[in-house]
């Protein structure tokens, strides 16, 4: 008892309440500033300093989507905005690695009501029947190199990605699938690449497949075999 009454004891006390203080105001300024750079860069529609606001988003992200709110930004804004974040800094890093290297992940919410596809081990095994977009997109991404898996969930990607360890990955999905993936990949050491779909919900989603081949094609100069490479995507 008379080592905490005693002054050694409040000093530490004291020195460690001073330390935490300052922490916490330390980690409000940071969160206050990021949101003024992540508002700014969303406006002008330019990025501010992406090197620090990837990991900053990363470790103040509560925090930041508070003070972007007072800002006038809603989460949509903010996740979007990271999304097209992570894809610009990733480009040069997923252009450089080898298309069979990589894999392209459709959730099964992309393929028609109707769809008779079984689902297996490694996902649903298309059968092309013309019912959805799926098949033929699925179809051109595997000609030209990429694995391609239709999952109904994150566990499935997870299982595939220990199995066939790609070095890049395509996500396409919803809003906050895309943004759950892309932190996955990070925590896994996967270079990743997300397409949010044009129309979310649960049943007969739409991806946007322009945009899955623009990505698709990053670092593939001369795609082999007769493909057309501008039909249609839907």
């Amino acid at each position: 008892m008379m080592f905490f009454e005693s002054g050694i004891w409040i000093q530490l006390m004291t020195i460690i309440g001073e330390i935490t203080f300052f922490l916490i105001l330390g980690m409000l300024l940071l969160a206050v500033a990021l949101a003024i750079i992540v508002t700014a860069s969303i406006t002008r529609g330019k990025f501010y300093l992406p090197r620090i606001l990837i990991p900053g988003l990363v470790l103040l992200e509560g925090l930041v989507k508070a003070f972007c709110k007072l800002l006038g930004l809603d989460d949509r804004d903010l996740v979007t905005f990271f999304i097209t974040l992570r894809n610009t800094m990733n480009t040069k890093a997923f252009s450089e690695t080898p298309v069979r290297q990589r894999a392209v992940f459709l959730p099964q919410c992309l393929r028609s009501a109707q769809c008779p596809a079984n689902l297996t081990p490694e996902g649903l095994k298309c059968r092309n029947c013309g019912r959805c977009a799926v098949g033929e997109n699925a179809a051109w991404l595997e000609h030209i190199g990429y694995r391609v898996f239709i999952v109904p969930g994150s566990t499935f990607i997870k299982r595939m990605v220990k199995k066939y360890r790609p070095r890049a990955i395509i996500g396409v999905g919803c809003l906050m699938e895309v943004k759950d993936g892309i932190d996955m990949c990070d925590r896994i050491g996967i270079t990743p690449m997300g397409v949010v779909n044009v129309k979310d919900g649960c049943v007969e989603t739409v991806a946007d497949w322009i945009a899955v081949r623009d990505v698709a094609l990053l670092g593939v100069e001369h795609p082999s075999g007769a493909v057309d490479l501008h039909g249609p995507a839907e």
